[in-house]
């Protein structure tokens, strides 16, 4: 079990109540006791010392628990034997108190179980009537009530304490998890928006730069292409950027989509078409379908060698079927290395509660299919 800390005003205000009692005592004069100048009394404020500093010790750190326990119960001992108004036999409480945050409640109950012992041992030995004598039997039963509301206390001490580690063990979980939750967000941006520009723009200006003896005019149309992506790239991270400052999207999926269409000039012939209505979609859904496609297209242009590329949504009231098809070369799904573009469609898919589909044969094409249920994040 792990140590807990006690309570730390108990301790001392009840050295400070038995020194009072004790002292008021023998200075009134309330039992014919030993008197204020004695050594008994001088060992009675001692003993208080020494388990005031004990505490401080505790605090501190600077004392193995084990010995510090046994330290106090010999301490507590020599202060009821010492103490003429016998006041202090309430310090028994402490034992179990103190002993419960370190070593738990069976070691608490335990305690307290041998002080009762002790004191009853100590009234046998001294008093063999004492079960007769009412203000023996009340000593023992109020230090009995005692005990267990100083094991009471430092159960209700000890749980509150275990509940704010565990609540700040689960804050420190939950800010990990939010931070490894943005982190994978930002590279799935990172690489969605700006990896799919920047493979245009090498294609453009790979094309721009086989062309340029050859066709000055397909050049001219790959460099314009590239700039154009530059453009687009430079929204993309605007738009990237307003979304970490919290400010809403203004572009709709079918707008956005549009800006990838391309009939002629160079690189392969990309058609889009967007059927119903997205409004009732929720940003998330719109933006793994967006993502989806962009991811499609980027690995068409990369890879694919493709002369057509098409990106087809359709709205519906229950879900939207997007799908990404290219007349390349193809791969084998199974054989093909996993890349990131890949496992970030799958994860925004998936947080939308959408499916991800792959169907692609050597020198058959590409086929990217997704589908995102209306509202089913929210499910």
């Amino acid at each position: 079990m792990a140590a807990y800390v006690p309570v730390p005003w108990v301790s001392p205000l009840l050295y400070g109540a038995v020194l009072a009692g004790g002292l008021y005592y023998l200075v009134a004069d309330l039992g014919g006791g030993p008197g204020l100048l004695s050594w008994r009394t001088a060992g009675f404020v001692a003993g208080l010392a020494a388990l005031s500093a004990l505490e401080v010790a505790e605090r501190r750190g600077s004392v193995a628990r084990v010995p510090l326990l046994l330290g106090r119960c010999v301490l507590t001992a020599a202060v009821v034997v010492l103490d003429a108004s016998e006041l202090s036999q309430v310090l028994f409480v402490l034992l179990p108190f103190t002993a419960y945050f370190a070593f738990g409640r069976t070691a608490a109950l335990a305690l307290g179980a041998l002080c009762l012992a002790g004191l009853l041992t100590g009234y046998v030995l001294t008093a063999p009537d004492w079960y007769r004598d009412l203000e023996y039997v009340s000593d023992l039963l109020m230090l009995g009530v005692g005990l267990v509301l100083a094991i009471s206390m430092a159960a209700v001490a000890v749980g509150e304490q275990r509940a704010r580690r565990e609540l700040q063990e689960y804050a420190a979980r939950v800010a990990e998890l939010s931070a490894a939750t943005e982190r994978n967000r930002l590279a799935r941006d990172i690489h969605d928006s700006l990896g799919h520009h920047l493979t245009a723009i090498s294609v453009q200006l790979e094309i721009a730069a086989e062309f340029r003896a050859l066709d000055p005019d397909a050049a001219e149309r790959a460099m314009t292409e590239a700039r154009q992506s530059v453009k687009h790239a430079l929204g993309d991270v605007r738009q990237s950027v307003g979304a970490l400052r919290g400010e809403a999207a203004g572009t709709s999926l079918s707008a956005a989509l549009a800006g990838w269409a391309r009939d002629g000039g160079a690189g392969p012939r990309v058609t889009v078409d967007v059927i119903g209505d997205e409004g009732g979609y929720d940003s998330a859904e719109v933006t793994a379908l967006y993502r989806a496609a962009q991811e499609g297209l980027t690995n068409a242009l990369r890879h694919a060698q493709a002369s057509r590329v098409s990106v087809r949504v359709r709205l519906t009231e229950d879900a939207a079927l997007l799908t990404v098809a290219d007349d390349g070369r193809g791969f084998t799904p199974g054989e093909a290395t996993a890349g990131f573009g890949l496992l970030g469609i799958r994860e925004r898919v998936h947080l939308a509660a959408g499916s991800v589909d792959i169907d692609s044969r050597p020198g058959e094409g590409t086929r990217l299919t997704v589908i995102v249920p209306r509202g089913g994040g929210e499910r």
